[in-house]
């Protein structure tokens, strides 16, 4: 919880101010490099959260969801404290590469270290000097290169704080997510600080429905900490909740041609795409190996085999996930609550 006195990179964050901090990093050759933090403190007392995006330096939804979300009226009435950090893998970012100038993944790098490897040294001063300060963080994400996700968030369904949590940020999808080790989410939760993994869109470029999902999604869970004021409106659907997914992969190599898309439902070996040889009139079909939704996808139509193709969530009734589906879509959105924080809340 919040108390007196927040100290941040050597600078205290008075209450009632927004600050805009800069830690330093590990020199880019001899280039001074910093990671920029904005923390918002709130007047009243109130629980710390992290937003963070681009852990992954081509993941660009996140940079904007931060943008927009930092932007709104409504956090004038804040209480605890909130800290935003756009770009975590601010080298990676500069490169348009999902990693660190020396190829390691910083999301398999925590707690860190500050003997280690680049990677190492920057999750070690981001998770010492942000999360380990927090009591929740909402981590944003893509899919990575070549490939697009429906807007879910990963969690561990069966803890009731974060699960709770995970509907109200009111994502298409809940999929029940064991961590990896070296991530930030499985060192944060060592440590006892829960965090929300939100997946939407592609590498390198926006995606607008799940960019606005993605702030709605951030103010539902800072509403839910009485971080900010709630409002009455009651869910309309609730998001679809599944245990199990799995990729299926290509078991040719060709030119993929995909006749299902993104919060589609499949059967149970019902044709999802098909393979065709460039040179020939061969063609192989690629089947759900169940019923479900699709969750993610390849965007690129040259395959190699073992490549993944559709990341399908197991559901067996589809048309509850039909229902629900339908109520994310862009039009929805552009017809709904979501709309809320379009106007009065958004700073001009």
């Amino acid at each position: 919880m919040q108390k007196d006195k927040f100290i941040l990179g050597n600078v205290e964050v008075a209450r009632g101010t927004n600050t805009t901090i800069y830690l330093d990093l590990p020199k880019l050759y001899n280039t001074p490099t910093q990671l920029p933090v904005r923390v918002m403190r709130g007047k009243r007392d109130g629980p710390i959260v992290f937003v963070s995006a681009a852990i992954h330096g081509d993941e660009l939804n996140g940079v904007e969801i931060i943008r927009r979300l930092r932007k709104l009226e409504i956090l004038k009435k804040l209480k605890g404290t909130l800290i935003l950090v756009p770009i975590v893998n601010v080298y990676g970012i500069m490169t348009l590469s999902r990693y660190l100038p020396d190829r390691r993944d910083l999301n398999r790098s925590f707690p860190g270290s500050v003997k280690g490897s680049l990677a190492s040294r920057v999750a070690k001063i981001f998770f010492d000097e942000i999360v380990s300060k927090c009591d929740l963080g909402i981590d944003l994400h893509t899919a990575s290169i070549h490939k697009s996700n429906l807007p879910q968030i990963r969690t561990n369904i069966y803890n009731e704080y974060t699960f709770n949590l995970a509907k109200v940020f009111q994502a298409p999808v809940i999929l029940h997510s064991e961590v990896r080790d070296g991530s930030l989410r499985a060192v944060a939760q060592e440590k006892g600080v829960p965090i929300l993994l939100y997946e939407a869109g592609g590498a390198l470029r926006f995606d607008e429905t799940s960019i606005r999902i993605g702030v709605h999604g951030i103010v539902n869970v800072l509403r839910a900490n009485d971080m900010l004021p709630r409002v009455s409106k009651r869910v309309k659907k609730l998001p679809i909740v599944t245990k199990n997914s799995q990729w299926t992969r290509a078991n040719k190599s060709g030119m993929l041609r995909t006749i299902k898309a993104l919060g589609d439902t499949v059967l149970k070996d019902e044709v999802v795409a098909y393979i065709d040889e460039p040179l020939s009139d061969a063609t192989m079909e690629v089947k759900s190996p169940f019923a479900g939704v699709i969750i993610g996808k390849s965007e690129i139509p040259l395959v190699q085999e073992g490549d993944a193709i559709f990341h399908i969530a197991k559901f067996r009734n589809l048309n509850v996930a039909d229902d629900k589906i339908e109520y994310f879509n862009e039009d929805a959105i552009e017809h709904s609550e979501f709309n809320e924080l379009n106007d009065e809340d958004i700073i001009e």
